[in-house]
Order: C-alpha cells, then sequence, then structure tokens
C-alpha cells in the first residue's frame, strides 16, 4: 500500500491515516479498506489510487472491487444503507457489523459511532475473526474523533489529491 501525503493536515487526520495504514499492513489478506460518511462520501482509503505504483496493483486481477476506493465506497455505502433499511423494518436495533462471504473473497462493513462505516475487502484466505477484531478496534480508536470538522478536512484532502496529476510529486 501506498500512503496517502499528510502534509497539512491536523493530528487527527494524520492519526486516522495511521490506523488505516496499520489496519491494511497488520491484518493478513485484507486487500483494501474505505471508511465512508454517513451520506455515502468516502473520506478515508487505502487505495488513493493517485500514482503509478497504484495504478500496477489495481490493475492486477482481483485487487479490490475493480481496485478502486470509490468502487468500495459505493459498496459500503449501499450494503451499509441496506443493512440498516433491513434492521429498522425488523425494530432490532442499530447494525453493529455485516459480512458477505463470496467464493474468492470478503466484504466486512462495520459502523461507526457518528453515522460512518468502515468497510473492508478481505481475499478468500483472510480470517474473518481476525479481521473484524481489526476493525472493532479501528472502529473503537476512530469513532470518537470522526467529527464534522474532520470529515470535512478528509473530503477535503481527498478532493486535492484527485485533483492533482496523477505520478506527481506531493
Amino acid at each position: 500500500m501506498t500512503a496517502p501525503s499528510t502534509f497539512g493536515l491536523s493530528s487527527e487526520a494524520r492519526n486516522l491515516h495511521w490506523l488505516l495504514t496499520n489496519l491494511v499492513e497488520e491484518v493478513p489478506g485484507i486487500r483494501s479498506v474505505a471508511v465512508v460518511s454517513s451520506d455515502g462520501l468516502l473520506l478515508l482509503s487505502s487505495d488513493p489510487g493517485r500514482n503509478e505504483e497504484a495504478r500496477q496493483v489495481r490493475e492486477t486481477p482481483r485487487a479490490g472491487p475493480r481496485g478502486s476506493a470509490a468502487d468500495l465506497a459505493t459498496v459500503v455505502s449501499g450494503v451499509g444503507s441496506l443493512t440498516i433499511g433491513a434492521a429498522r423494518l425488523m425494530d432490532f436495533g442499530p447494525v453493529k457489523h455485516t459480512m458477505v462471504a463470496m467464493d474468492e473473497g470478503s466484504l466486512f462493513v462495520m459502523s461507526i459511532s457518528d453515522g460512518s462505516l468502515l468497510g473492508v475487502h478481505g481475499s478468500a484466505e483472510c480470517d474473518m475473526s481476525v479481521v473484524a477484531y481489526h476493525m472493532a478496534l479501528f472502529v473503537g480508536r476512530a469513532g470518537h474523533v470522526l467529527t464534522p470538522e474532520l470529515r470535512s478536512e478528509l473530503r477535503k484532502s481527498l478532493e486535492s489529491e484527485s485533483s492533482q496529476p496523477t505520478g506527481s510529486a506531493r
């Protein structure tokens, strides 16, 4: 994984980037991770997709859902909305987490305290309980700092990253 530039970000934003990097690097089988706001916007991703190395990873088979952070964010947002609607319909309380097991991988979605979602795309070989444990640690550490101000800062950071030419120095 190539970490996005955190230059100029607040300490809270840098801390979230660090937590995300650790999640991806320390848990075997994680292919990509996205943090999505309650309104479906990508806030943080393990796949910046802004440089040549990230593009090569995306072009390899099964690097992620089409290798794109935006695609993973869309799927996570959709799954989150569907399960929240189902929980309301069934009157069972808020959704804590969702897992979708597929032949060649898994999708994990976990709620963060502010309505945001943490989504993880894992390989078929990943240990689901280990992934879920580390996601819960991330949510526990990140949930209390994900304020509206920080969400806005993270969105602006992603927007400024995407406006830079591919392969440019940061």
